[in-house]
């Protein structure tokens, strides 16, 4: 069994209620993490951190926070300071997926869209590394996805968005490597999700997902767990050496490396 060396760590897990991000919770404090989750629904939000607490027996606190808030952003790190005094995992998790094409994206969906996704890990990522210069250690993992790399029509705007999350883990990564703080990028392709459940729209899920698997070259959707269990390696010791890469969770779907 491989011992990531997470015990009495502590990390913030963005959009940690529900999907990826609930999963990532969970591996987290299965390795001996302290875990805060932070998402808008307080309820869905405390509801989640009870049921992984116990299914862990781990230690996952909930805090409500919109991450597209820079108010909300300071009251998150600062409460986990308060609590804990240190922070050494953050995984900016948060994120919607928004595609339509150019002449169907007004204004207001743009600025949703690069708050959600850019500003929030900008602002997250900006409050945690003055914490993690000073004990001389830290791990920010960014959620992105192969648009990022590969735009498809009509695939805005994420497609921009996800490419300045790539850019942004890697402008990071070669500025505080020096302090010992690492970053990466996971890009993500059809995984199971909420989002996916929704988009099925009533249809059997499971043929659903057996149906959309056909066009991955590994031939089906990947499990949350397979995301989590990536995002806990590359915060563990066991990937020290790894830092500003964009690695793709995708069964071999984006093209590009």
């Amino acid at each position: 069994m491989i011992d990531y060396e997470l015990k009495g760590k502590i990390a913030i897990v963005t959009g940690g209620s529900d999907g990826l991000g609930r999963a990532t919770a969970k591996k987290l404090a299965q390795e001996g993490a302290n875990v805060i989750i932070c998402a808008r629904r307080e309820k869905h939000l405390m509801d989640a951190a009870k049921s992984i607490s116990e299914e862990t027996f781990g230690s996952v606190i909930g805090i409500q926070a919109d991450v597209t808030s820079k108010d909300d952003c300071s009251m998150l790190i600062n409460e986990t300071i308060q609590h804990f005094g240190s922070i050494d995992i953050l995984v900016n998790n948060a994120g919607s997926s928004l595609s339509k094409g150019i002449e169907d994206l007004d204004d207001e969906q743009w600025y949703s869209d690069i708050e959600l996704k850019v500003m929030a890990a900008v602002r997250m990522s900006r409050g945690v590394i003055p914490f993690m210069k000073t004990q001389g250690s830290g791990c920010i993992v960014n959620a992105t996805t192969g648009a990022g790399k590969v735009p498809e029509s009509s695939r805005l705007p994420t497609s921009v968005s996800r490419a300045a999350g790539i850019n942004l883990t890697k402008s990071l990564a070669n500025e505080f490597a020096k302090d010992k703080i690492r970053v990466n990028a996971i890009c993500i392709g059809k995984i199971k999700s909420a989002q996916w459940e929704r988009r099925s729209k009533g249809q059997d899920i499971e043929n659903y997902y057996a149906d959309l698997g056909k066009s991955i070259p590994l031939g089906r959707f990947g499990e949350a767990e397979e995301y989590a269990d990536l995002v806990a390696f590359l915060v563990s010791a066991r990937a020290s050496y790894i830092t500003g890469a964009s690695i793709n969770l995708d069964g071999g779907l984006c093209p590009a490396l």
